[in-house]
């Protein structure tokens, strides 16, 4: 596969859930001013995306109109900064995403064996180079290790 389909793929996972991702971001920073939301994103999406300066201003101004994020304005010299930090709000819709994403990568990773399986029972199995094979036994030893812990939480809470 091109590198530019790759490209249109990464793209295409990161549009519909940026807001959610640009919430962890400042979550996990504290604050965080644009330029920084844009070099994280890029890092997210393994240097193949990132979205357009004036996209990511678009959303991060609509996110302050939804009080899920509160800009403020910090200036070195002459030169001004917008730093985001979340809101209650935020930090709500945050933590509501943050479950539900818990759930959906549980289910991802359903159908993502069951297409694997589907794939090599048609003989359309295409092998993964080494390192990403490798990447993705410690992505599924980090989801067991969470839902280990979620497990251990929960049986806890209900006694």
């Amino acid at each position: 596969m091109g590198e530019d389909v790759e490209r249109r793929i990464i793209k295409g996972l990161f549009t519909v859930p940026l807001k959610n991702i640009i919430l962890v971001i400042v979550g996990l920073k504290g604050e965080a001013h644009g330029y920084e939301i844009l070099k994280e994103l890029e890092k997210f999406a393994i240097g193949l995306w990132k979205p357009s300066h004036s996209n990511l201003y678009t959303l991060l101004n609509k996110m302050v109109e939804d009080g899920l994020l509160e800009p403020r304005e910090e200036y070195r010299g002459r030169v001004r900064r917008v730093k985001y930090s979340l809101t209650e709000k935020g930090w709500d819709y945050l933590k509501t995403s943050n479950d539900l994403a818990l759930r959906v990568l549980y289910t991802s990773v359903n159908y993502h064996e069951a297409l694997k399986k589907k794939l090599e029972e048609m003989e359309l199995k295409m092998p993964m180079d080494r390192e990403t094979v490798k990447t993705y036994l410690e992505l599924l030893k980090r989801i067991r290790d969470i839902l280990d812990e979620e497990i251990r939480t929960i049986e806890s809470k209900l006694g």
